[in-house]
């Protein structure tokens, strides 16, 4: 069973910066996607960046030109800089990863960190 524990999240004022980091650890399936999702009050949780085993990345466009998402292979880790934070940003934010065991695809989350950006 793999295992993603998020860290870094917390409270910042708007136009400031958060880096959340993910690491993955258990891995019984070969990761190809990892990246983040966030999740506000009362909505569907949503893809805000995801980065591929061949290093391409995708991101919401509320977050294009202000997130970057990185990740590191050998250490099994995947991070996101967040900068020029909006109040809109406020929410919880889960990792994510999926990848296949054998012809079977596997997702697993993460357990949510909060992100609070005041106004």
């Amino acid at each position: 069973q793999v295992q993603l524990v998020e860290s870094g999240g917390g409270l910042v004022q708007a136009g400031g910066s958060l880096s959340l980091s993910c690491a993955a650890s258990g891995i019984t399936f070969s990761i190809n996607d990892i990246g983040w999702y966030r999740q506000h009050p009362g909505k569907e949780r949503d893809m805000v960046a995801i980065i591929s085993g061949d290093g391409s990345t995708n991101y919401a466009d509320s977050v294009k030109g202000r997130f970057t998402i990185s990740r590191d292979n050998a250490k099994n880790t995947v991070s996101l800089q967040m900068n020029n934070l909006r109040p809109e940003d406020t929410a919880v934010y889960y990792c994510y990863a999926s990848g296949l065991r054998g012809a079977i695809r596997q997702i697993a989350w993460g357990q949510g960190t909060q992100v609070t950006v005041s106004s």
